[in-house]
């Protein structure tokens, strides 16, 4: 496998999701505004969500895809690899139901818990929560499918998935754009809807790859307990991150109205790199890492991560960098409008530009991580999860108090580099990874370009000055400037200093054949 056309492949897909995510946040914020309404679906959103990366994405796929890909390997690999997967869902699905109803029947305490709303803030927060919480359970599922396709390289049904949730909650807000409490309702309910056209499309995907699964009775059997053995420390460990976000939402809801949606809104805009980028690469990576270590072949193993590594920051560093210098110009283009004023548009800016900082650190526990699931270790990064979040409490305290939302921001940003510190040192006393010389030549070329980058960005700012909240065509105009300025002057300058490998570019623009499957 092709890990540069890998990536290309999700991270492509992904980000017509981020687009279609895009279009849905810039019409949000002109109907919903900064509102207390908006507010209590934005918790009513992140509450599922953050049991979703719980159960689903980091946890499952790190238990789940290396034990996969184990038996694909072996002797009749696809016979045993369906066995086991019908086996992991007979535990899975029973959990998740049961999860779902006590979470349901307890939903205004915890909600309560969480945001310390009163009265009809929290009412409203705590009904949308029930709407929306039922998307847990069907996204797990798809979470479930997805490492059966990612194992099989089968990359594009659950890398476009989550553009089916932005195309629901975009239609409820085109036919419902009244705002406040009607409008908090139908997104609400358009959660769970999306939540059920991305099961569906998984669903298709896996019967094209010739892999039905059929309910079995639930039963503990080896392949179940040697699953159940590695995901536990796995779901701990992101549970520890998941009670990070739970402290975020605790902080975001008492530093006052519209701190949530601010956050929110920047959030969006660090997601795109993030997914794009970050999560394709350490979907791409695991199951080779995996292939790589149970074939006792760990250098290829840290070749592919240094592969990556270098990919990501490739990719990573101009996104942060010009997020940052460019925050206020893209915030106010986007989504300054209607219910959103000017300061909103300033506040939300400010947020990003430190959340981002931390981006690179972000995308590269992506590419880390690989190297402890792969070798079915994740008690490790449970223990390093751990220490983060006590860091990450410590430094609200400390900075949220003077600073309000810019402390919470700057906590994420320096905690994000702590824990990928700490992963890195970890593996390379391990000996199972180092950043080698031609990996940190190549970095460092890289932020240098991202340098010549950055005053290209401050010369278009200055030059176009109040395109950014001026006309809708002034609006596009400065932002494909922003974005085109950067992307011309970035990419060309790396080349030029050699931040890249120059031939593997070469040939893999020479290729002809394709990577992307069609299923």
């Amino acid at each position: 496998m092709n890990l540069l056309k890998a990536t290309g492949t999700i991270g492509g897909l992904t980000l017509v999701s981020r687009i279609a995510g895009f279009a849905r946040e810039m019409l949000m914020s002109r109907v919903m505004g900064a509102s207390w309404q908006a507010d209590a679906f934005f918790v009513a959103f992140r509450l599922p969500n953050t049991f979703r990366r719980l159960f689903g994405e980091g946890a499952f796929s790190a238990g789940f895809v290396p034990l996969y890909s184990q038996r694909l390997q072996g002797e009749n690999g696809e016979v045993e690899a369906k066995k086991f997967s019908e086996e992991v869902l007979a535990i899975f699905l029973p959990t998740l139901i049961l999860f779902t109803l006590v979470f349901e029947i307890i939903m205004g305490p915890f909600v309560f818990l969480i945001s310390g709303y009163h009265g009809q803030e929290l009412w409203l927060a705590t009904f949308l929560t029930r709407l929306t919480f039922p998307y847990l359970l069907l996204i797990s599922l798809v979470s479930l499918f997805s490492g059966i396709l990612n194992s099989l390289s089968r990359f594009t049904a659950a890398a476009f998935a989550p553009a089916l949730l932005n195309l629901a909650m975009l239609t409820a807000l085109i036919f419902v754009p009244q705002g406040g409490t009607t409008t908090a309702y139908a997104l609400a309910v358009a959660v769970t809807v999306g939540g059920m056209m991305q099961l569906a499309l998984l669903l298709t995907a896996c019967k094209r790859a010739g892999v039905v699964l059929k309910l079995r009775r639930p039963r503990m059997t080896p392949g179940v307990r040697q699953f159940v053995r590695v995901v536990i420390p796995a779901t701990l460990g992101a549970g520890v991150y998941q009670i990070s976000a739970f402290i975020d939402t605790f902080f975001l809801t008492r530093i006052g109205t519209g701190a949530m949606s601010y956050f929110n809104y920047a959030d969006r805009l660090n997601q795109l790199p993030l997914g794009v980028i970050g999560a394709a690469l350490g979907t791409a990576i695991l199951p080779q890492v995996s292939k790589f270590v149970g074939a006792n072949e760990p250098e290829k193993a840290a070749k592919v991560q240094g592969q990556a590594a270098e990919l990501a920051m490739l990719l990573c560093l101009p996104a942060a960098l010009a997020l940052a210098v460019s925050a206020l110009p893209l915030v106010s283009a986007l989504f300054q409008g209607g219910k959103f004023t000017p300061e909103d548009a300033r506040l939300t800016a400010l947020t990003l530009s430190i959340i981002v900082l931390g981006l690179p650190a972000y995308v590269l526990v992506k590419v880390l991580t690989p190297g402890f699931y792969a070798r079915q270790d994740t008690a490790t990064p449970v223990k390093i999860a751990v220490f983060v979040l006590i860091a990450t409490v410590v430094l609200n305290f400390v900075l949220i108090p003077p600073f309000g939302i810019a402390g919470l921001a700057s906590a994420i940003a320096i905690t994000s580099w702590l824990n990928c510190l700490i992963l890195y040192v970890i593996l390379h006393r391990r000996g199972h990874f180092r950043i080698e010389g031609w990996l940190a030549s190549r970095i460092i070329r890289q932020l240098i370009a991202g340098a010549i980058m950055v005053a290209a960005l401050y010369g278009i700012r200055m030059v176009l000055g109040g395109w950014f909240d001026g006309t809708v065509v002034k609006r596009l105009a400065g932002v494909v400037a922003l974005v085109g300025g950067g992307m011309a002057v970035y990419f060309p300058a790396v080349w030029f200093l050699g931040g890249t490998d120059r031939e593997e570019l070469k040939s893999l623009f020479r290729r002809r054949r394709p990577y992307t499957d069609v299923g």
